[in-house]
């Protein structure tokens, strides 16, 4: 998310006016004669990220690129909407994948279908279906995929064989989860924690558990709501059960405080990305399965892309894109900072074993991409206001404010406003 999930997926906006307006002001290409790349790693996603534009620039001097920190990836879709409007944009920005069609029809953004599809060595079709859909719009190519994850279950083995309860397995149902998350609930602890902000974070669990019940988010014309039908409801009375009558879920107000708490055995399950496992305390022993399922187990992924603006983006900055992507040097940045393959070649490099034995439950993550990825969030510009809509939604009946289907029906009337053009 991701929305997605990693300081670039969650990045919060701490690193001070003067980073922000270094990204938000650079100068293009025109001061220095290098492509600016913008993005919003920190850490060791950054120090990556630096060793390998380092590389790039060391072996092609006539195609330097300079990478700027944006001041965090949350807003880097407003600021560079505004670097449009004073003339002065990057030629590649990270984005989150829910942003590109705020971007695309911007004279600026460039169409890269003939470019990227028509490239042998590039292998588009190589890449994870997630990441090409993120970067499609109406059959059309606009960007990279920068990121690919999605949610798995990740649980604490310790709090489970006290509780003695089981350990999830691919078969497990939303009763079997439900019914851990019970036992699991006692003396302050919690079995399971839900981001309940009402932001995109708390809407992509819900459409996971929507098309778990075999629904759907938007009518197949996309013009109508369809997510307030039987399916819907009952992902919404599950959530409800959970928090309100089992009382067995944590509702973090979007402060990532439920990773402190698993960290202190006071959680037994999330359901998270990649991204969160670099972060569990060494001594916590977890374990990852798929989702629990109703009628399939299927799972969201939330894929970012890297965006290519301007006739000297695509020319200069494109060429580094690709490298970037390419099977062997993007394992060589997942192995560096846990990122999941985002080709389907990555897995069977020589190197990938090491991957998997570094980064322990990522195989789950992986598998997920080719077997329970099955449908993704429309890439339509009403889908930020559809978002918004539902996250209202999900929070009331988390807090117990509202029943489901009431939820479920006042949101359908609100999206179908939006879809209408109200």
């Amino acid at each position: 998310m991701a929305d997605g999930r990693g300081l670039s997926r969650r990045t919060v906006l701490t690193m001070g006016a003067a980073l922000v307006m270094t990204a938000a002001c650079g100068t293009g290409s025109g001061g220095n004669g290098k492509v600016k790349v913008w993005h919003g790693y920190t850490d060791k996603e950054a120090a990556a990220f630096d060793k390998l534009a380092a590389r790039w620039n060391t072996t092609h001097p006539d195609r330097q690129v300079e990478l700027v920190f944006n001041g965090g990836n949350d807003n880097v879709l407003q600021k560079t909407l505004a670097s449009f409007a004073s003339g002065n944009p990057p030629e590649v920005a990270y984005q989150y994948g829910s942003s590109i069609t705020g971007l695309t029809g911007r004279p600026q953004t460039q169409d890269l279908t003939d470019a990227l599809r028509g490239d042998a060595e590039f292998r588009w079709d190589d890449l994870f279906p997630a990441g090409r859909e993120a970067a499609t719009v109406d059959g059309k190519i606009y960007g990279v995929p920068a990121l690919v994850d999605n949610l798995s279950l990740v649980y604490n083995k310790k709090l489970f064989d006290e509780a003695k309860i089981a350990h999830p397995t691919e078969s497990w149902t939303w009763d079997d989860f439900r019914s851990a998350a019970q036992k699991l609930t006692s003396d302050g602890k919690f079995g399971w924690a839900y981001v309940n902000d009402g932001t995109e974070d708390t809407v992509w669990r819900f459409l996971a558990l929507l098309w778990q019940a075999g629904g759907d988010l938007l009518a197949p014309d996309g013009k109508k709501a369809a997510f307030a039908s039987d399916a819907g409801r009952q992902a919404m009375q599950l959530l409800r059960d959970m928090a309100v009558t089992d009382k067995s879920v944590y509702l973090d107000a979007g402060d990532q405080q439920y990773l402190n708490l698993f960290n202190s055995g006071r959680i037994g399950m999330l359901w998270t990305g990649p991204w969160d496992l670099g972060s569990i305390n060494e001594d916590v022993s977890y374990g990852v399965q798929i989702l629990p399922g109703k009628v399939t187990h299927a799972t969201i992924a939330g894929p970012d892309t890297f965006v290519v603006f301007g006739e000297n983006g695509r020319n200069n900055a494109l060429p580094f894109l690709k490298w970037l992507l390419s099977a062997e040097v993007h394992l060589e940045f997942a192995m560096e900072t846990g990122h999941l393959p985002i080709r389907q070649s990555e897995v069977d490099l020589a190197g990938y074993a090491e991957f998997e034995a570094k980064y322990p439950g990522t195989k789950v993550f992986v598998d997920n991409l080719a077997k329970n990825v099955t449908k993704s969030r429309p890439n339509i510009p009403q889908y930020p206001k559809i978002s918004q809509v539902l996250g209202t939604a999900v929070q009331s009946v988390l807090l117990g404010q509202a029943e489901p289907q009431a939820a479920l029906d006042q949101a359908r009337t609100e999206v179908d406003q939006v879809l209408a053009g109200s």
